[in-house]
Formats: structure tokens, C-alpha cells, sequence
């Protein structure tokens, strides 16, 4: 089955030869013409699905990885907090 950026060059180009004919276009332009379209079309697509996604909504994965990050957060924390000077101890130095 042909793919939807297929059928998009398909119809594009039965339409130019259609309406201009072949003898004023020639396959060549025809076909970076066809090209070019399709390139828009895909980057439209793309910039959807990006819109898309960065709308849904979390999912478990995402919670997954996010709890991660914050136990490494807090361990990072920890960490530095374990280096300070105790509350009410003057500092070195």
C-alpha cells in the first residue's frame, strides 16, 4: 500500500500534467515540483504530531522516568547536604 506522502506525489502530479500538460512542463520540473510539495506536506505532518504530543498527556513511562529524576535529584541533595556544616557549628576557617 502506498504510503500517504506517495499518494499525495501521485495525485499532485496527474493534476499538473492535467491542467499544464506535459508538452509546457516536463517530468523533470514536474517531479521536483511534486517533490517540493511533498516536503511541505511532510513537514506540516511533523509539526502536528509534534503539537500533538506535546499535548497528551503524561504516561506511565513518562511518570516512570520523572520519579527517577527526582530520586536522583534528591540523592544529589542529600549528598550536599551531608557536607554542610552542622546547624549551630561555626564554619572553618
Amino acid at each position: 500500500m502506498p504510503s500517504a506522502s506517495d499518494r499525495v506525489r501521485e495525485a499532485v502530479e496527474r493534476t499538473v500534467q492535467a491542467t499544464v500538460g506535459s508538452a509546457q512542463l516536463t517530468r523533470e520540473h514536474a517531479q521536483e515540483a511534486v517533490d517540493e510539495i511533498v516536503r511541505g506536506a511532510g513537514k506540516a505532518v511533523s509539526e502536528r504530531v509534534r503539537a500533538l504530543d506535546e499535548r497528551r498527556p503524561a504516561t506511565a513511562e513518562d511518570v516512570r522516568e520523572l520519579q527517577e529524576e527526582l530520586r536522583a535529584i534528591a540523592r544529589k541533595l542529600d549528598a550536599i547536604e551531608a557536607r554542610l556544616p552542622a546547624p549551630g557549628r561555626p564554619t572553618p576557617g
